[in-house]
C-alpha cells in the first residue's frame, strides 16, 4: 500500500528536480561565452565556469539531492507509481517555477496539460490504493 510518507517523498522529489530546472538554465547564462582553442580546454573551461558559478552550483546540488531521496523512495515505493508520479509533477514544478521567474508558459495549452497531469497523477494513486486493498482482502481470504 502506498502511504502518506511515500508519496509525500516522491512529492519532495517532485519539487527539488522541478524547481531547481529553471534556476539551472539561468545559472548556465554566459557559458556560451567560454571559448579556448581545443575541445578539451573548452570542455575544462565549462567546467569551471560550473562549479565556481553559485548560481549554477546551488540548484544544482539541491536537484543531486532530490535525487537521492528519489533512490531511497524506490527501495519503498511501487515503481509503476513513483516513475510517472514523480516525473509529472516535476514537469508541474518546473513549468510552475519558470513562470514565477518569468519565463513564457505556454498559454492555455500548457493549462490544459497541466490539468491533464494531475487527472493522470490521481488515476495512478487511486489505482495504486486499490490494488493494494484487493490484495490486503486476497491475502485475509488464505
Amino acid at each position: 500500500m502506498v502511504t502518506v510518507v511515500e508519496l509525500l517523498g516522491l512529492l519532495l522529489v517532485a519539487v527539488l528536480w522541478g524547481c531547481t530546472n529553471p534556476f539551472l538554465k539561468r545559472g548556465t547564462e554566459g557559458i556560451e561565452n567560454v571559448t579556448k582553442t581545443s575541445r578539451v580546454s573548452q570542455l575544462l573551461a565549462e567546467i569551471k565556469f560550473l562549479l565556481l558559478n553559485l548560481k549554477y552550483l546551488i540548484p544544482f546540488l539541491l536537484n543531486q539531492s532530490g535525487s537521492l531521496v528519489y533512490y531511497y523512495t524506490l527501495s519503498t515505493t511501487e515503481l509503476s507509481l513513483a516513475v510517472p508520479v514523480t516525473n509529472s509533477l516535476t514537469f508541474l514544478c518546473t513549468l510552475l517555477t519558470g513562470r514565477l521567474l518569468g519565463e513564457e508558459f505556454g498559454g492555455k495549452q500548457a493549462v490544459a496539460g497541466m490539468f491533464l497531469t494531475m487527472a493522470g497523477i490521481t488515476l495512478c494513486v487511486i489505482s495504486s490504493i486499490e490494488d493494494t486493498g484487493k490484495q490486503d482482502m486476497t491475502e485475509a481470504v488464505h
